[in-house]
């Protein structure tokens, strides 16, 4: 990463400009880089932080973290020579902290090894192929669309749907060793209940907390992806599976979209940046099978402004991603969700997983027929209500979210069901 290494004051009276998080200046012969970290002082104790994102000229263009609201135009501008660092140490779970890093739990400050955030992600011909099954307890994942390690899959949802339920089971329940988990445009009552239910699930033992609220400055949010990405890469080079998920994408992206237009810059669809593909990108190629090392698996929220699954983030995600989870009435959706690596597991979680999964899914589309003939008042032949019966036993056992099974459990499961609606030949499965 860029650095400077040494520390330039920029004398009072040089702002040009401020306008929601960004502040302008005149700094000739400052030399500044992106992401430089920024020092902004003013009147007796006033101090806030920045980062540069752009410069032209004498011109220095600096986010700053808590907003310009207060700033003088006397402000003096403290280049620091260095960008924003995260205190890695394997101490911080059960922590919680803001998008800067400073902790919001009322425990000291970390003490620990001072990395750097927002590196490049791992060139794909110095990755393992994915191979790992990461067990979650929920079967709709586990048998339907297995998630595998240094996978990077977004959960797609309307909002008022319970994806931070579905978050929070996940995070108790995983395979993985180390859960870090960044919270973005989180309303506070939410981010109040979450970490609270964290803590009495236990699930806090292993997870690492990043969290920006609605009442946060703005600018914090686009920090919290980059310092939940850098504690896990730090973790996983220390051998560790780790499971990366970040809610909500959407709010990030909204994030982006109100810095550019404090920006003043010419915006694409419905507002949003015209780099916001590489934007999200630049987040989810960071799952990483390390050769050698571990792993870094990626789930993230996108929610869709009125169910709308056109909508630029979930769109722009779906080409970067392999695969979703579509969360709909509570349930992921069996028809519409997908785990494009998947195959790369199915064959080595026990052998009748693939033939169970395939049948189960098949019986429960034939299901979704028969419901129709239902509610057309057509006539039910006896293996439409069969169907029928198989298909509510399916939601109740395996669909519903409160469920909790190990793969295992969840194959069991789906035997117990077929037995208890279809005679051996009624049943898709090929046993020869």
């Amino acid at each position: 990463m860029t650095s400077n290494n040494s520390v330039r004051i920029c004398n009072p009276d040089n702002v040009s400009g401020l306008k929601g998080n960004i502040l302008r200046i005149e700094a000739p012969g400052i030399n500044p880089f992106v992401n430089e970290l920024c020092e902004i002082s003013w009147g007796d104790d006033s101090l806030s932080f920045g980062r540069v994102i752009a410069f032209k000229r004498s011109e220095v263009v600096i986010q700053v973290y808590n907003g310009t609201l207060g700033v003088a135009r006397n402000a003096t501008v403290k280049f620091l020579g260095h960008a924003q660092k995260l205190t890695f140490s394997t101490e911080s779970f059960g922590r919680v902290f803001s998008g800067g890093g400073v902790p919001l739990d009322g425990l000291p400050v970390l003490k620990g090894t001072s990395v750097d955030i927002g590196t490049p992600s791992v060139n794909p011909i110095k990755r393992e192929m994915p191979s790992q099954f990461i067990e979650t307890g929920i079967p709709m994942i586990d048998i339907f669309n297995s998630l595998v390690g240094s996978q990077k899959i977004p959960i797609f949802a309307a909002q008022g749907e319970p994806y931070n339920d579905l978050l929070l089971r996940i995070s108790s329940m995983t395979s993985a060793d180390v859960v870090v988990l960044g919270c973005m445009g989180m309303p506070p009552a939410e981010y109040d209940r979450i970490t609270a239910e964290m803590q009495t699930s236990g699930a806090s033992t292993k997870t690492i907390v990043f969290a920006h609220t609605t009442a946060d400055p703005a600018s914090e949010c686009l920090m919290v992806p980059d310092m939940v990405l850098a504690t896990a890469e730090n973790f996983a080079l220390k051998g560790k599976n780790v499971l990366v998920m970040l809610t909500d994408m959407t709010s990030y992206a909204d994030a982006l979209k109100a810095r550019e237009s404090d920006l003043e810059k010419i915006p694409a669809e419905r507002g949003y940046p015209g780099n916001l593909y590489s934007q999200l990108a630049r987040l989810y190629e960071k799952a990483c099978d390390f050769v050698g090392e571990g792993v870094i698996t990626i789930i993230g929220v996108s929610t869709m402004p009125d169910g709308d699954v056109t909508h630029p983030v979930p769109d722009n995600t779906g080409y970067i991603t392999e695969g979703q989870f579509f969360l709909k009435d509570a349930r992921i959706d069996p028809f519409r969700s997908l785990s494009r690596l998947k195959q790369q597991v199915n064959d080595d979680t026990r052998d009748d997983h693939r033939s169970l999964m395939n049948a189960m899914v098949q019986l429960y589309a034939e299901a979704q027929g028969a419901r129709e003939k239902a509610a057309m008042g057509h006539d039910l032949t006896n293996r439409d209500n069969s169907l029928l019966e198989f298909a509510s036993d399916f939601e109740v056992g395996l669909m519903d979210l409160s469920v909790s099974l190990s793969l295992n459990d969840a194959l069991d499961t789906c035997w117990t069901i077929l037995k208890h609606h279809f005679s051996r030949e009624d049943v898709p499965i090929d046993r020869r």
